[in-house]
């Protein structure tokens, strides 16, 4: 018998009849023996529909004040999925109970709309686990020391079941979704993209981070930290495949390299249209600018990408950086307001029409000339390059946004993903 924590989509809640089969798929594991613990989103829209709600009624809401109140409308929508899932087990004959993550409690920070969890208290459901219970969680939020409700950002309840996971040293964490797995970039702008039956940490946390919507990015860094071996894969298959047959489905997100993933030179191509750049022009070029320049957009809680700085000219400077789309223009507030006057900058500049397309492989440790052979095709396809980043097993560059999908298309065929495996249904990778 093993301990196993299922997490279930939006979509996967998306009506009764979907967490209908969503309880008939856990009583399954159930039924074969095994400990379950279910931490499911709200159901598909329904976070948006509240949100949109309380912009109606303050549409600048950017205070800690009212961000704490974001926070307690955005986290009644997995309240209501805990409870309706709890519910659909019992009518399957099962003992089940939940618990919103105040309940347990999952313990963060008071970073609302995006609180970082700081320890879990595993004595309640290990309690209820050894009663025959299954233990349903509500993903995506906690409660901060002073008793508030907080909830982790968007795609959060990866996060909250991968923790929960680590905490009760669950022998596997399968997150259920729309989609059947990792593939080598979208589907739907490469129809020949294919699903990974397994691709590494290291890589997953690249392509998280990268722009992958598969997994949120701390969830993997979570899997990661704490070794949570993480199985990506369909809710939408029949609830009744055999249990053996789902167990091997989807992508494993595994710690070994074997030999077989190391022959793949670049394991994917993912990308990101949610970036905006902003250069900060004329700036002294001294020693602490970059301080001046990012310590007030960090104060801020924006998180900045990629940065560059360019050559010196008269001991002055152009510092170029990019920030999530959403933080755009309050970065360039920032920056207006607190970094032009403190550092003497003569102008700013923000383009928000740009993307970033990466290619991410654990294979480019070992292989020359990968960085090259994707500058050279885009050249080919008249895509200019307006800054690059890399790491060990990745090179990312930004470009213009129309040119994306083309990018992404020429990678994939240049770097020889459409070959071998099999290829994808239709999903969003």
């Amino acid at each position: 018998m093993a301990l196993i924590v299922h997490k279930y989509g939006g979509t996967s809640m998306g009506s009764t009849e979907r967490i209908r089969s969503v309880a008939q798929r856990v009583a399954k594991w159930v039924r074969a023996g095994h400990q379950l613990v279910v931490v499911p989103s709200a159901m598909s829209g329904e976070t948006n529909r509240l949100l949109g709600l309380a912009k109606e009624l303050l549409p600048q809401a950017s205070t800690p004040e009212a961000m704490r109140e974001l926070d307690a409308v955005a986290a009644t929508g997995e309240q209501v999925s805990v409870g309706l899932l709890a519910l659909a087990l019992q009518a399957q004959g099962l003992q089940a109970v939940s618990y919103g993550g105040w309940q347990v409690p999952i313990a963060t920070d008071a970073s609302y709309t995006k609180a970082r969890i700081r320890s879990i208290d595993d004595t309640r459901i290990r309690a209820d686990l050894d009663a025959g219970k299954v233990v349903v969680i509500t993903g995506f939020q906690g409660i901060d020391e002073h008793g508030n409700v907080t909830t982790l950002g968007r795609g959060g309840s990866d996060t909250s079941a991968v923790a929960v996971a680590a905490a009760l040293k669950a022998s596997e964490c399968l997150i259920y979704t729309d989609v059947d797995g990792v593939y080598t970039t979208d589907p739907r702008i490469v129809p020949e993209a294919r699903r990974l039956p397994a691709i590494s940490f290291e890589e997953m946390l690249e392509m998280a981070s990268l722009g992958s919507k598969v997994l949120q990015i701390r969830s993997v860094e979570f899997a990661g930290k704490y070794r949570v071996p993480t199985r990506v894969l369909s809710s939408f298959t029949p609830w009744d495949i055999p249990l053996e047959q789902e167990a091997r489905s989807g992508t494993l997100i595994t710690f070994e390299e074997d030999e077989k993933m190391e022959q793949a030179v670049v394991a994917g191509i993912a990308f990101n249209r949610d970036e905006a750049k902003i250069s900060v022009i004329g700036v002294p070029d001294k020693p602490g600018i970059a301080a001046m320049i990012l310590g007030p957009v960090a104060d801020a809680n924006i998180d900045v990408d990629v940065i560059i700085q360019n050559l010196s000219h008269d001991g002055r400077t152009d510092f170029s950086f990019t920030v999530h789309r959403n933080d755009y223009q309050r970065a360039l507030d920032v920056l207006r307001t607190q970094v032009l006057p403190a550092t003497g900058a003569t102008e700013l500049q923000g383009d928000a029409r740009i993307c970033k397309v990466s290619i991410v492989g654990i294979g480019m440790k070992s292989h020359a000339g990968v960085a090259a052979r994707m500058f050279r095709t885009l050249s080919e396809e008249a895509i200019n390059i307006q800054m690059i980043t890399t790491s060990e097993i990745k090179t990312s560059v930004v470009i213009d946004e129309k040119y994306m999908e083309l990018a992404v298309r020429a990678l994939h065929r240049a770097f020889d993903l459409d070959h071998a495996g099999e290829a994808a249904p239709g999903a969003a990778a």
